[in-house]
């Protein structure tokens, strides 16, 4: 994006400090200084953005808990986006986990009490009928990708109202970070439509509308609101759907995936990742997906929307869908899914097993079917946890697993850690050494009997800012589930554990965005094969996916 789009006439001097996307700090060149009006606003030596990035992370280092490490790297951004950048790039693993997951959840919680500067859009639904002249008051007005939520399901700690507005924000660094769009075509957007946290309503201080949760036709009324304002206003953006409730998750997306360019992260990229990280697994250990068995501990949208792209996966290599239907195992919270259950949602019950042949397993005076009932019952290869039930893998029933298989496969991908099925470390521990993990939220390696085993974190950061980047650099009009799939079977096959299985299940998140050009490129490719963008050469691609990716370097401001 040129310089051009963002200079003014007037743009100089503290005004020119004040804009995150053009303030170099002390970095301004003297020719700068002098044509921008910056004579003696500034620190008299001239910085390098090694030396500021030297600078800033004695900074980050300084401050004393994750949380004001995260409130550190806001104000950055916020202050000078350039070189917020170059730093997350400079230290990625370090501070991913400091500027999203886990640390971002503790944000969203503390939101109304660390706020200082506004950024992206807050519509409530107080707004409603005007929607759209809110929308024209974004800042910059050609955006590529928006990340909207609800505030609803914020990882794993429910309710956040408004303070769920840390979720995009951060969902979109991560955009520009490792896919490389740039900072100022993105834009996050919270619906505010109340909250039922009754610890939000009653804090004096809460940012949020201060009202219990709109539902219903009400609720749907105005998302589609929401939705045809930001068609009309921009009609080729990328909308990014993020932590809705089960209930309206997969509803929305269903409603509106054929009619804009949209997926959600929570179901798709979820989904996508999870299948990459598990076809990581398999590649290492010369194993073929459609003979694994299933158990899943979580039923909602992103349980089911992984099972979803392992089902496609399975079906891709040979399967019928019923026979991969009858691989998957799914428990809820009333248990294992059968085909007599009444309360099963429609995207529920291609994964209800015959109920005659699971009659007899139930063990608990409830008679429902849990999880240490199926994992008795077969012989599990993959278990993955998408509950949000902290300590939901147990010992006993973990060892069972181990005792069936030679190398299980366990993800607990609940987030933030606090929401975990298990530790890392239990499960080394508890299979003797040979699971091969991946978790939702970064742990530690494992020291375990002279070795130290890498835990892979399962994290979208692999998959959405690549699709955000072939969706840019393609021109595509829709999000395929194909497209998602093709980028998980890309990530799979650039697993370090096929080449040494002692390697993590998923490359490292310090060369995130050169896996983001390859996954892009499949992504794109994908999109021409579906009829869903225009038809380009292969090197053609990838010429503009790699001329997309924007890099956090300082230019020259024209004199």
């Amino acid at each position: 994006m040129p310089l051009s789009d963002f200079l003014t006439s007037n743009l100089q001097g503290a005004a020119l400090l004040d804009n995150p996307l053009l303030n170099k700090g002390s970095a301004f060149s003297e020719e700068e200084r002098d044509h921008y009006a910056l004579g003696g606003l500034l620190p008299p030596h001239i910085d390098s953005i090694e030396d500021q990035v030297v600078r800033a992370y004695a900074a980050f280092k300084e401050a004393d808990s994750d949380l004001h490490q995260h409130i550190y790297l806001r104000q950055l951004q916020d202050t000078n986006e350039v070189l917020f950048y170059r730093l997350l790039l400079d230290h990625i693993e370090e501070m991913l986990p400091i500027v999203y997951t886990p640390t971002v959840g503790t944000a969203c919680e503390r939101f109304s009490r660390i706020y200082r500067r506004p950024r992206g859009l807050f519509i409530s639904y107080r707004h409603r009928g005007k929607i759209r002249k809110i929308l024209a008051n974004r800042p910059i007005k050609d955006i590529d990708v928006i990340v909207v939520s609800d505030g609803e399901r914020i990882l794993g700690l429910g309710d956040q109202g408004a303070g769920g507005m840390g979720i995009p924000i951060g969902k979109l660094s991560l955009y520009t970070l490792i896919g490389g769009i740039h900072p100022a075509k993105t834009l996050p957007i919270i619906l505010d439509v109340g909250t039922n946290n009754q610890e939000r309503l009653k804090d004096p201080l809460y940012l949020g509308w201060h009202h219990e949760r709109i539902s219903g036709k009400d609720y749907y009324d105005f998302v589609d609101e929401f939705v045809e304002a930001v068609h009309l206003e921009m009609p080729r953006v990328l909308l990014q759907w993020e932590d809705f409730a089960t209930q309206h998750a997969r509803p929305l997306l269903e409603k509106y995936r054929d009619q804009i360019l949209t997926f959600n992260d929570d179901v798709q990229g979820t989904a996508a990742v999870a299948l990459g990280a598990v076809l990581g697994a398999l590649n290492a250990t010369r194993q073929q997906l459609k003979n694994q068995t299933i158990v899943f501990l979580g039923a909602g949208s992103a349980g089911i929307g992984v099972a979803d792209y392992l089902r496609t996966a399975m079906i891709k290599q040979g399967l019928t869908d019923e026979e991969a239907s009858r691989r998957f195992y799914i428990v809820d919270k009333e248990g294992l899914l059968h085909d007599q259950r009444t309360d099963l949602l429609s995207e529920q019950k291609p994964y209800a097993q015959p109920y005659h042949e699971v009659a007899g397993w139930a063990h608990s005076m409830s008679g429902n079917i849990g999880l240490a009932d199926v994992m008795k019952e077969v012989s599990a290869s993959i278990l993955i946890g998408l509950s949000a039930v902290p300590g939901a893998f147990k010992q006993e029933t973990i060892r069972m697993m181990a005792s069936k298989v030679s190398r299980p496969i366990i993800f607990p991908l609940s987030n933030p850690t606090s929401r975990a099925e298990a530790t890392a470390e239990d499960l080394v521990h508890w299979t003797g050494g040979r699971a091969l993990i991946a978790t939702g939220s970064p742990f530690e390696p494992v020291h375990y009997e002279g070795r130290v085993i890498p835990i892979t974190q399962c994290n979208n950061v692999y998959i959405f800012p690549a699709v955000g980047l072939a969706l840019v650099a393609g021109g595509a009009t829709r999000v395929t589930d194909n497209m998602l799939v093709a980028a998980a079977e890309v990530l799979g096959s650039l697993s370090p554990a096929i080449k040494d299985p002692e390697l993590p299940l998923l490359p490292a998140l310090g060369e995130a965005r050169d896996v983001a050009l390859n996954i892009a490129l499949a992504v794109a490719l994908q999109a021409i094969a579906d009829g869903v963008a225009p038809m380009m050469t292969k090197e053609s691609l990838k010429t503009a996916i790699k001329s997309a990716q924007w890099a956090p370097h300082y230019v020259s401001l024209p004199l």
